[in-house]
């Protein structure tokens, strides 16, 4: 709480803390009638259960009133634990952001979201969670991002980043690949609150695993605080017996602890004792409490008492992250408190009832506000103008040219070209060229990237010393600096498209577009895939480079090829794929891909690429203007037809990527047969989907590329070829309904010579040539 708003609740002569404790019971009761009312009041057409998570929110209440009501500031963002969204909601409705119609709406189909979304969510939220682990680490990115736009000259301010995160969420192993992360050390503004109510979705947690847990982020240089206990507790623990009341319950294990939350006050007077050394100690100092003072002492937990959690918040050290243990029961308040089977139980409408009895609420009229001449009414009016946060005046994306003008020669891979375009991006076009940020997991000299950092730095909060710039056989130069424009990270993918998540939001959260690109091996993008997708759930666009890809890295063997990453290309939502046969493909996709982001409606783009040398000139780019303008707008559309037989085709090679070399071969040994044969080049599977689902009806997708790719009157019986698997294309078989064969890869790799990996899985030339005779 502010100054001004401490002085104007003494001066109404109001006890500060009765004020927020009556926010917080109000903030409790609606987050639960909201999820009463989307289960029991609300008609259920289908049947089916909605949910809401009444016991989860309860935990979280007081900790969330305390955040909010007495420490947030307009600069801070806050990632809510997804099965708190309704206590997130009910705060927004307090404050005045959230209107009274969308109580009743918690799931339902246009209405307040299941869990926090920033994109779907009527109401202000920071971070988009749900899935355990990506939304607790997201504040640590949109911290990083939230810098990097900061060097660059932007003013962001400096809040905290907090996140609430469940005990249970830190078994998903995505919080600690973050936690250790070497940046995230030095990222003072980041705090996380761990609601430690020792339950997970099935059970009580068996083991106490706090001192544990607390261990682990000390040794990654967090600073540690623990809020356990409550003011009642406390001073229980300072009277006669009161050591022995603290050793039984630090020592007690959780289910114990969990089973006398449901005692009554006779059981609990039997059983809090135990038959232990201290057991006599205790029954004295028990035998001085009524039941009352008793049964609220054993929930006096830190993270419900109001004064306690304060005190911790204050004790913030904004030098390094922090993480707060705060103490709990699941929930809290509620009938249902400590229940071992409570995360998705509901109160009885008679449980409901007596509840609203006790805090002054009415199952009728249950979405009351506070009058705004009461002490908690002008605390919301206050808060509220306290965190209104005054819109960023939004910087317009640059305009990315759709072509630099050059015709590559020579051999070279789509990998290397993707170096080389970046490198010419800063001299064609170096308004766009400073909004690149890359970023990769310790894989930026192997994917290419050497010319790139060398040219613009590496990022860091300020300068570091490049200890070996006076080695003359050093290639690769890592300048550190807050100018530099690649971002390093630890091998970790999650991380890196955790970040690029972040650095992809920056548009709409600061009004600063970048335009982030993150490299990794194709292989990996798999490990990546969940936060990699939730992260353009939440908002964020960035191009993902995968490379090398596919089994054309033959030496690697079966660890390290790729197979699948295709069809997830094709299948991801928000996300355009382009797999490039040729460098100048490479550098058009690539234009095309950056110009979608950092605006309203644009999109995140995956390019899958190769280290597989291939001779340019395959590609007969056109050298009229005209000519050259038409081919690449069908690269970006999706496709072209690369080689035109001089009479009607036998057959038609639909081939992508690394695989044009040996479908252009095919297609001269098939015409030598007197079998002529086109060869499309598809650059984007995904792309061409839409535009047949536009074509019958489904979609607004431009159908146009299907017409140029395969036109009418070259119909003829489809072969098609990539390295991946061969599903990926299967259905360019529906775009005339021809005859098909599909070659691909649908078996873990093996290690060896490129023909010999390639004779292996049936995509070789003589495998294409067999294929192509077979349906001629």
């Amino acid at each position: 709480m502010t100054t001004v708003d401490q002085h104007r609740l003494h001066e109404a002569g109001t006890d500060r803390w009765a004020v927020l404790r009556e926010v917080e019971q109000r903030v409790l009761w609606l987050a639960t009638a909201m999820i009463d009312h989307a289960n029991r009041v609300r008609p259920n057409t289908d049947g089916l259960k909605v949910g809401g998570h009444q016991a989860s929110s309860a935990s979280m209440a007081t900790i969330m009133t305390a955040l909010w009501f007495d420490h947030l500031r307009s600069a801070d963002r806050v990632s809510v634990k997804p099965h708190a969204s309704p206590v997130l909601h009910a705060i927004n409705y307090l404050l005045g952001s959230l209107d009274e119609r969308y109580l009743t709406t918690l799931r339902a189909f246009g209405g307040l979201q299941s869990y926090p979304s920033r994109s779907k969510d009527p109401d202000p939220v920071d971070y988009s969670t749900g899935s355990v682990g990506i939304g607790a680490t997201a504040p640590i990115w949109g911290a990083l991002a939230r810098r990097y736009v900061n060097s660059s000259g932007a003013a962001t301010g400096t809040g905290r980043q907090y996140s609430l995160v469940g005990d249970a969420e830190l078994d998903e192993g995505a919080c600690w690949e973050a936690i250790l992360d070497p940046m995230v050390t030095d990222l003072g503004e980041v705090c996380w609150i761990v609601d430690l109510n020792r339950q997970s979705l099935d059970r009580v947690i068996p083991h106490v695993a706090a001192t544990r847990l607390q261990a682990m982020f000390a040794a990654a240089g967090w600073q540690v605080l623990t809020a356990k206990y409550g003011r009642l507790l406390t001073e229980l623990f300072e009277r006669p017996g009161g050591d022995a009341l603290r050793r039984r319950i630090d020592e007690m294990s959780n289910a114990e602890f969990q089973r006398l939350l449901r005692c009554d006050p006779e059981q609990l007077r039997l059983r809090l004792p135990g038959e232990g050394p201290d057991a006599d100690a205790l029954r004295s100092l028990v035998g001085t409490l009524n039941d009352g003072t008793l049964t609220a002492a054993l929930r006096n937990l830190g993270g419900h008492d109001l004064r306690t959690l304060g005190d911790t918040l204050d004790a913030i050290d904004d030098t390094r992250p922090t993480v707060i243990f705060a103490y709990t029961v699941k929930g809290h308040g509620l009938a249902t408190e400590g229940h071992p089977q409570n995360h998705s139980s509901m109160l009885t409408e008679a449980q409901l009832r007596e509840f609203a009895a006790r805090v002054g609420m009415s199952v009728e009229t249950p979405w009351a506000r506070f009058t705004d001449d009461s002490a908690a009414g002008q605390l919301c009016a206050e808060v509220s103008e306290r965190l209104h946060r005054t819109p960023l005046a939004a910087q317009p994306a640059p305009d990315v040219p759709t072509d630099l003008g050059r015709t590559p020669t020579g051999t070279s891979s789509t990998q290397a070209g993707l170096g080389r375009a970046l490198l010419d991006l800063t001299r064609q076009a170096p308004a766009v060229a400073r909004r690149v940020v890359t970023a990769a997991p310790d894989v930026a000299s192997s994917t290419n990237l050497g010319g790139w950092i060398n040219k613009v730095g590496v990022w860091a909060a300020d300068d570091r010393r490049n200890w070996f710039d006076d080695d003359p056989e050093t290639i690769l130069h890592w300048r550190e600096r807050p100018t530099g424009q690649h971002i390093e990270l630890g091998i970790a993918e999650g991380n890196l498209v955790g970040l690029l998540g972040e650095l992809g939001a920056t548009w709409s959260r600061w009004g600063q577009p970048l335009l982030p690109i993150g490299v990794v091996y194709d292989p990996f993008v798999e490990r990546a895939l969940e936060p990699w997708s939730f992260g353009m759930y939440a908002g964020g666009q960035s191009i993902l480079v995968g490379t090398p890809a596919g089994v054309t890295l033959a030496a690697e063997g079966g660890a390290h090829q790729s197979i699948k990453t295709p069809s997830i290309g094709l299948e991801q939502p928000g996300c355009i794929s382009y797999e490039p046969a040729f460098t100048v493909d490479l550098e058009w996709t690539l234009l095309a891909a950056l110009s979608r982001l950092g605006k309203a409606g644009g999109s995140s783009a995956y390019l899958r690429l190769s280290s597989r040398p291939v001779d340019q000139g395959l590609a007969a780019v056109p050298t009229d203007p005209a000519a050259r303008e038409r081919r690449r707008r069908q690269v970006v559309a999706g496709g072209y037809l690369l080689r035109r037989a001089a009479q009607a085709p036998a057959v038609t090679i639909a081939a992508m990527g690394a695989m044009l070399p040996e479908a252009l071969a095919a297609a001269d040994r098939l015409d030598a047969q007197g079998v002529p044969a086109d060869v499309v080049c598809v650059t984007s599977p995904g792309l061409l989907f839409s535009a047949m689902q536009a074509r019958a009806g489904h979609g607004t997708a431009e159908s146009w590329i299907l017409d140029a790719v395969f036109p009418a009157d070259r119909a003829a019986p489809l072969l098609t070829v990539l390295d991946g698997h061969p599903h990926t294309l299967a259905f360019l078989a529906g775009v005339h309904r021809r005859p098909a064969q599909h070659l691909g890869v649908s078996a873990f790799g093996q290690s060896g010579a490129l023909n010999a990996v390639y004779q292996h899985h049936g995509i070789d030339t003589d495998s294409i040539v067999r294929a192509g005779l077979d349906l001629a």
